[in-house]
């Protein structure tokens, strides 16, 4: 044992300094904008169309949509957010027109309106565009059930509308609502991809047996062509180990769909819509925006390798 007079080792000051975690972060978000910075996303070949589900609520199902679709047409992409919640959350936090006159996705799947017809150009980026929700999709349901291919009509619209356009759209993103009825499943019918926003919390995984069992039921009898392509965690606290167990927990039951981000919980997040505004335009080198363009740059390559 050492005499106290005796010399001990120098420890360095900023080690146990409380400011070094801040600079610990600092340094890593910096980082982490070098790298996005310095990418090009590939473009896909083909437009993607993802629908985002997940009949949980508030998992960030329409937070991913128009953040993500913000993140890719930042880099260049054109994307189509189509907002298929009667709520129009999407269609408000991409600052578009969506009160209850406003031509809408309701008169395209109840009244057979042409797409080109309701599409808005998002004032947030040049090549971001949304087919806004009204309150009148809140009837919707009840009016698709005595219609012709009523499972198929959001389809039918959105190939016409992509075959028509005069340029192409490299994503499509459908934000569901938190249900699995008639919507989701024009939703999931219309789509090529499926992506599930799961929130980092103990019931994390309840309910997800459900969806697949409905996707796997949609995909045999209505559209082959469906697959659960990515998964994404929400909410995500980095302190808790809760939350790194249900990582670990949905890694493990899905290790090819998760993405590598992890979406923060995040007080610009939240702020965002109420400004009419994604995470992306709001504060592009927040934590949760620097998140969600790294998620949009681990999809636009994953499409690509595919």
């Amino acid at each position: 044992m050492k005499h106290p007079d005796e010399a001990t080792d120098v420890v360095d000051p900023a080690l146990s300094d409380d400011s070094a975690p801040l600079a610990r972060e600092i340094a890593d978000l910096t980082r982490r904008r070098r790298a996005l910075s310095a990418q090009v996303l590939p473009l896909p070949p083909t437009t993607r169309v993802f629908t985002v589900a997940n009949q949980k609520g508030g998992v960030g199902k329409t937070t991913t949509t128009v953040n993500l679709a913000a993140a890719l047409a930042a880099s260049g992409a054109r994307v189509l957010v189509i907002d298929l919640d009667p709520q129009g959350n999407a269609s408000t936090a991409l600052g578009v027109e969506h009160r209850a006159e406003t031509p809408s996705v309701y008169d395209v799947i109840i009244n057979d309106e042409p797409m080109a017809g309701v599409v808005q150009r998002s004032p947030e980026f040049e090549t971001l565009y949304c087919a806004p929700a009204t309150i009148h999709l809140a009837g919707a349901e009840i009016e698709l059930v005595s219609l012709v291919a009523r499972e198929q009509r959001l389809h039918t619209a959105l190939e016409k509308y992509l075959e028509e356009s005069a340029e192409p759209f490299h994503y499509v993103f459908i934000d569901c609502p938190p249900s699995l009825g008639l919507l989701t499943i024009n939703a999931f019918v219309a789509a090529t991809e499926v992506l599930i926003p799961i929130q980092c919390e103990y019931y994390a995984l309840e309910g997800l047996s459900q969806l697949l069992s409905n996707i796997s039921l949609i995909e045999r009898h209505l559209n082959p062509n469906l697959a659960v392509s990515t998964i994404l965690m929400t909410m995500y606290d980095s302190r808790t180990n809760l939350a790194n167990q249900v990582v670990a927990d949905v890694r493990e039951h899905f290790p090819r769909e998760v993405l590598d981000a992890l979406i923060p919980r995040s007080v610009r997040i939240s702020e965002a819509p109420s400004y009419g505004q994604s995470v992306i335009s709001y504060d592009m080198n927040s934590t949760g925006a620097l998140s969600y363009r790294e998620a949009a740059a681990e999809i636009a390559h994953r499409g690509v390798q595919h």
